[in-house]
């Protein structure tokens, strides 16, 4: 006699490409159960949004690790006078033996605006007249993993809802065959997939990790074809889950999870050739990919760009190298380290914005670039004392990222640190500042984005954040 499959083994058996072992495993909760969740008065306006926007999407590029703001953004002649100096307050208990490190890079004014960055950045300096480059970040710890928390979620502790997560919860997607946010990443950073979680959001908001160390479709994104199955195969499956679980619902009340995994394999049917075209570089000409770089993060500044044009709403980019999770975490030889890292972010970075400007779309596409934090103005040694390998400790009171496009002032300059580069000191803008700023770019009040978990109504600021106006165009 034929075995009966109960549901439970179907759904095991019948696994519909990408869905199966992609997608159905990071959808938790549906849609509906997390607009079902929502406190009165957080919902959105008519339309999806509280207020206008100025950006319709973004992508984050992340340098894992942080880069030195005194060799990037934020030039700091009063470290040559005191060259060796050791500074006179101990900063989180940092080593100060090493004494100020001048940086050993020119800085020069760029474009009309004259926004001055470091000779590290040739082509970025060609776009200086579209950025607005912040130098008066400031954090809360100087260490990787409760400051990549921070930066990411808005909270130091696992596991909270990341800022893309909070974004595509609610925004949605503009196209309903790729996933509203994709973190694109040559290996896991530090915390790994907690920087894209959607924690205790509805499943479909957590972001889809792309491993960019491939360059062929098929590896990009695990099983986006099923191996077996033609189209019209996985269709019959899709339609006979769909009546099991309309069967299933009518004895299970509420549970959301089982709507998701539904939509998890709609989706994967859906992005099978949707997936196959936006991820194949091969696709873009070859000047375009020459002019982004052939390396793990040009190819992830490219993609990003596909993607968004697609309708994705939220992109991040991980600069992280295959074997390296902080690149950017110049302990030891921080300039050689610099020189190198900068060279390769200069020319993805400057491409994406040349090449988002050339169609029309860095007007509403917000760019960040950043790391979790900073590096200290003076040196950090090793045993030997030998200062032409020195490096830069972690540094969490003052640093500096840079945003473009989007509804923000290019040309900018905002804030300052003191002279040394210590503490910002000037138009001082937090991590909780910048997530309110980049929500209410995208048209969202960050104080009314809000989901009831628990019982208590999270949002991605908590209880901080202040929307920085003067950033604004």
């Amino acid at each position: 006699m034929q075995r009966l499959f109960n549901r439970r083994e179907l759904l095991r058996r019948s696994g519909a490409g990408f869905g199966a072992v992609g997608l159905a495993s990071s959808l938790q909760l549906t849609a509906d159960a997390g607009m079902a969740s929502m406190p009165a008065g957080s919902s959105l306006t008519q339309g999806g949004l509280h207020h206008p926007p100025k950006a319709k999407r973004v992508i984050f590029l992340f340098m894992n690790g942080a880069p030195s703001h005194v060799d990037t953004f934020d030039p700091k002649p009063m470290l040559a006078k005191h060259d060796g100096e050791e500074p006179s307050e101990d900063i989180a208990g940092k080593s100060r033996a090493g004494g100020y490190m001048p940086s050993p890079f020119r800085f020069a004014p760029h474009g009309e605006s004259g926004v001055v960055m470091s000779e590290l950045f040739p082509h970025l300096a060609r776009q200086a007249d579209d950025l607005c480059v912040v130098r008066s970040m400031h954090t809360d710890v100087p260490n990787h993993e409760p400051g990549l928390l921070l930066m990411q979620s808005g909270h130091q502790q696992p596991t909270r809802p990341s800022m893309g997560s909070w974004l595509s919860y609610g925004l949605g997607t503009e196209n309903e065959n790729l996933p509203s946010f994709v973190a694109l990443s040559p290996g896991l950073p530090v915390v790994g997939p907690q920087l894209w979680s959607s924690a205790f959001l509805p499943g479909q908001h957590q972001g889809v990790e792309v491993d960019t160390n491939h360059t062929e479709v098929e590896k990009l994104i695990a099983n986006v074809r099923h191996p077996r199955l033609t189209g019209s195969e996985q269709q019959r499956q899709l339609e006979l889950l769909r009546h099991l679980n309309a069967l299933h619902r009518e004895q299970r009340q509420g549970e959301a999870a089982l709507d998701t995994h539904i939509r998890a394999m709609e989706l994967a049917f859906q992005m099978q050739s949707e997936a196959s075209d936006a991820f194949d570089l091969s696709r873009e000409t070859a000047s375009t990919r020459s002019a982004y770089g052939e390396t793990e993060f040009g190819r992830s500044c490219l993609l990003g760009r596909r993607l968004l044009e697609r309708g994705v709403r939220v992109v991040q980019v991980f600069y992280v190298k295959n074997g390296s999770k902080q690149p950017w975490d110049t302990h030891k030889n921080n300039n050689d380290g610099h020189r190198k890292l900068c060279a390769d972010s200069d020319q993805a970075t400057a491409a994406l914005l040349a090449d988002l400007k050339s169609r029309g779309m860095l007007e509403d596409t917000l760019v960040i670039w950043g790391g979790e934090f900073g590096r200290t103005p003076y040196a950090q040694v090793d045993k030997s004392k030998d200062r032409s390998k020195a490096g830069r400790d972690h540094h969490h009171t003052g640093f500096s990222m840079f945003l473009a496009g989007g509804g923000v002032r290019g040309g900018l300059t905002y804030g300052a640190t003191d002279d040394f580069g210590m503490h910002a000191v000037e138009n001082r803008v937090h991590v909780h500042d910048l997530h309110a700023t980049v929500l209410h770019l995208m048209g969202i009040d960050h104080k009314r984005l809000t989901f009831r978990y628990s019982g208590r109504d999270y949002r991605l600021t908590d209880v901080h954040g202040r929307v920085v106006q003067d950033l604004f165009s």
